[in-house]
């Protein structure tokens, strides 16, 4: 018996024979996580797995699809020409699975099932959370399962139903919704104020301990040069870490000075907004994808989350920045939940 090889059938065609084949859809799944992620260490740390037991998988499914997906050197890991057509139709393959998922969603019962919303670690803790309530309470049948992280999930991907990102998404085949605008500033706890003074000017506030947050190391970086230019981070940082809540209470009990949204005056933060001109905007952005959206339990919280960020009833999500200051005047709404501030620690009564 000839291999198809020998009998002259032609690359592509060999190919889609033997993807058509597949027994082995999780070592498929590794694959494209190697293609996506640029190497096999970043997609072990993704998946979870040993980089010995993706490498096992990705032997395994080379002896599926009967090619050499990948190349080795000392300078990495190179996709062959082979392996790009294997991405093309595996992808298309991946595509179609989850158009499949989401049909089987479509068809359940509207008010019943999971939703899975990702966002930012911040506004996942403080502002999403505290409020997810409302929905709760309208939708009591739906489970809500919120993701906060500061990596940008992919709804094209089914890693979510709906994302929220603080840069607008690059895939194509999605959804898109500007929902605001957050506006970053200087804070620090009255603490910090009464033994170094406040700052009012970025000439002065090189002058002062910084506490920053570096979730994501090359965009905290480009940030803190955008603030201060030319001024290494040493001389300035006295502390810095990746989430929003030790970042918070770093600060409000008087570690140095921090930037926080306009809106942690709102949550009952004990921190003193600063009057330096140095406020960064970023839009929010919402994703989702297109048939996700026709899943009544998705729409309902598409919705839902389109009001949360409302800028006529939220002002510090206005495309124009509000001072702090001015929101008693512009806020007409129930008081918000004192996330910031804290647990209390008096004796209930």
């Amino acid at each position: 018996m000839h291999s198809l090889a020998e009998r002259g059938v032609p690359l592509e065609e060999r190919l889609k024979t033997n993807i058509s084949g597949l027994s082995d859809w999780d070592a498929a799944r590794i694959f494209l996580e190697v293609v996506r992620c640029g190497s096999f260490r970043s997609a072990a740390e993704r998946l979870s797995l040993s980089i010995n037991a993706v490498r096992r998988r990705i032997d395994d499914f080379e002896r599926q699809t009967g090619t050499t997906l990948f190349t080795r050197d000392v300078h990495g890991t190179h996709l062959t020409d082979e392996g790009a057509l294997v991405v093309s139709a595996v992808e298309r393959m991946e595509a179609a699975a989850f158009d499949v998922l989401r049909t089987s969603d479509s068809t359940a019962n509207a008010l019943t099932g999971e939703v899975r919303v990702a966002v930012t670690e911040g506004l996942g803790t403080f502002w999403l959370a505290p409020r997810l309530v409302e929905f709760q309470q309208a939708y009591p049948k739906v489970l809500v399962d919120l993701h906060c992280a500061m990596r940008s999930a992919d709804v094209s991907r089914h890693e979510a139903d709906v994302a929220i990102h603080l840069s607008r998404p690059s895939a194509l085949d999605v959804k898109l919704v500007r929902l605001g605008r957050m506006h970053l500033m200087f804070w620090a706890s009255r603490s910090y104020i009464e033994k170094y003074g406040a700052p009012r000017s970025a000439m002065e506030l090189i002058k002062h301990r910084l506490v920053l947050q570096f979730a994501d190391q090359i965009a905290a970086k480009e940030t803190f040069e955008s603030f201060f230019p030319g001024v290494p981070e040493r001389d300035l940082l006295v502390m810095k870490t990746n989430v929003s809540s030790a970042n918070y209470w770093a600060v409000a009990n008087g570690a140095g000075i921090g930037v926080f949204p306009s809106y942690a005056i709102a949550l009952g933060g004990k921190l003193i907004p600063l009057e330096v001109e140095l406020n960064r905007p970023l839009d929010i952005w919402l994703s989702y994808h297109p048939g996700s959206g026709r899943i009544p339990r998705v729409r309902h919280m598409i919705d839902w989350l389109i009001e949360a960020f409302n800028p006529a009833r939220f002002p510090w999500f206005k495309e124009e920045f509000v001072h702090p200051h001015e929101f008693k005047d512009s806020y007409m709404g129930e008081p918000l939940t004192q996330l910031f501030g804290g647990f209390s620690t008096e004796e209930q009564r």
